[in-house]
């Protein structure tokens, strides 16, 4: 029988999951047997596997092509930001903008306090900026820096870096996680950040406290170490010029980001900002900062703690995370285009009944998708566009769906190591070692209000709390704009039907 190429088969549940684990489990063994965090020749045999499972099903390579093309695409702007990020964090450190944040930290901050500062800080800036990556590689790298001063672990700075940094990008009106969740769910923006405000203000709260508890409780367990501490700042004192000039790059980014300029222009204003002040400022020369733009920062002050955190930046810094980036939106596409994930949603809302159960199926589906697929984008997008008519058709606002969906795609992206935003926070904080050892790693419980979110979510609906019908009006906007409603006894109906033509097609051959 000859294969239709015109008229593929939709993938069963089986045989949807199947070049999922096969892919999870060559990542398993990549990442747990041989101890090395590279995933990106596992996901390029996920690749692989997937377009088999295609031709399979009756996918011609150029349709799959296409598929997975269209949404490495998608991921473009994502790059040109990490490319950009890259470049400010080589800039900002020969300016003395990260150097000064570091030092002036290691004196004025209080190591008990040091970890829910990290946290708030974080948070204030990524709100300002729109963007978690650009906070990570900044600031969070000079966070990172003061707390090695204060002989804190790694990964406990990095949790609170994140908590932070992700909490910040997921209400800021600037982000483009914030602003994909309700364009794909049909809601307002803001309406959006305010019904987030039930999760994010107890999450950030008992994450606050938990990095209170820990911080007095690391630094009560050791004894500062003073003379690190002043080799450090007489390091930095020594290597750079410290005056508030060598503040105005990320001023002007965080002005420039209040006044609603994009992330983009923003962050290369920046970029010219740094070259300006390292030139003026501390006497750099004009080739050595494209070399700083390029291949990063280099430094030699004899302190192994300030050579190791600021020897590092530039664009091809991030080459390791765009690959991987591009690699799994490729991924990613591959498997959307031959229906393995609507093939899993769709297995998931058959089983669904009410509201708590839509609840959990989004923000799993969300979450899932980050682990399968590696994107935080697509995270957001896919199970926004298959659930968004569920939630209709039962009458409740796709409110409720837009927030699962930050929760599940935004806050679990950055605790998944191979998905684009974990690449980012492992690659720009140093948390993976040349050894390859895993330990840093450990970040990833600790970056409390990332997860504490989702669960208050969860638990919300199981009380029947903060669950918003839909009104009139809403209603009326649905019809307006022709969006799809789709009750669940429906979909169950639909699915049932589907099931016997195939069964019936398949009998008779």
């Amino acid at each position: 029988m000859t294969r239709d190429v015109d008229a593929p088969q939709r993938p069963s549940l089986p045989m949807a999951s199947l070049p999922i684990l096969a892919t999870l489990a060559v990542l398993a063994l990549q990442l747990f047997v041989f101890g090395e965090f590279t995933p990106h020749v596992p996901l390029i045999c996920g690749v692989a596997m997937t377009a088999l499972v295609g031709w399979k099903l009756g996918h011609g390579w150029s349709a799959m092509e296409e598929g997975m093309m269209r949404i490495v695409r998608v991921g473009l702007p994502s790059i040109a930001i990490l490319i950009l990020v890259g470049m400010t964090v080589g800039v900002w450190i020969a300016s003395g903008s990260v150097p000064m944040i570091i030092y002036y930290g290691l004196k004025l901050i209080s190591p008990e306090y040091f970890l829910a500062t990290a946290m708030l800080l974080c948070s204030v800036v990524s709100v300002t900026l729109g963007t978690s990556w650009g906070t990570v590689g900044t600031v969070g790298l000079a966070l990172m820096g003061i707390g090695a001063g204060f002989g804190i672990p790694p990964w406990w700075t990095a949790g609170a870096v994140v908590s932070g940094a992700f909490f910040g990008d997921k209400v800021s009106p600037l982000s483009d996680t914030t602003n994909l969740a309700p364009a794909v769910t049909g809601v307002n923006l803001f309406a959006h950040i305010r019904n987030m405000m039930p999760t994010t203000i107890p999450s950030m709260l008992i994450a606050l406290v938990i990095y209170l508890v820990a911080g007095n409780l690391l630094a009560a367990g050791q004894t500062l170490d003073l003379e690190r501490i002043t080799a450090i700042t007489q390091g930095l004192d020594g290597a750079f010029e410290f005056n508030l000039w060598v503040l105005v790059p990320p001023l002007l980014v965080m002005t420039l980001a209040i006044a609603r300029m994009p992330a983009l222009p923003a962050l290369f204003v920046g970029v010219l900002a740094g070259a300006v002040v390292a030139y003026g400022v501390q006497g750099e020369a004009i080739k050595a900062l494209f070399g700083y733009m390029q291949s990063g920062y280099t430094l030699n002050t004899g302190v192994s703690e300030i050579d190791s955190l600021l020897n590092r930046g530039g664009l091809m810094s991030m080459a390791w995370v765009i690959l991987l980036v591009m690699i799994a939106l490729a991924f990613g596409g591959m498997l959307e285009v031959i229906g393995c994930l609507e093939a899993l949603c769709a297995a998931v809302l058959v089983k669904v009944r009410g509201i708590f159960g839509l609840q959990v199926a989004a923000s799993s589906t969300a979450a899932l998708t980050n682990v399968i697929a590696g994107d935080p984008y697509l995270s957001i997008a896919l199970p926004g566009r298959m659930y968004a008519p569920i939630f209709r058709g039962e009458g409740y606002s796709t409110l409720n769906l837009s927030r699962s969906l930050e929760e599940g795609g935004t806050l679990v992206s950055p605790l998944v190591p191979w998905n684009a935003s974990g690449a980012v926070v492992i690659s720009s904080l140093g948390l993976i070692t040349s050894g390859g050892s895993l330990e840093g790693l450990l970040y990833i419980p600790l970056a409390f209000a990332c997860w504490l979110s989702p669960l208050i979510g969860l638990l919300y609906t199981l009380a029947g709390r903060f669950i918003v019908r839909a009104d009139d009006a809403e209603r009326a906007e649905w019809a307006d704009k022709g969006h799809a409603v789709v009750s669940l006894a429906q979909l169950r109906d639909t699915t049932r039907q589907t099931a016997q033509a195939g069964r019936t097609l398949q009998a008779h051959g």
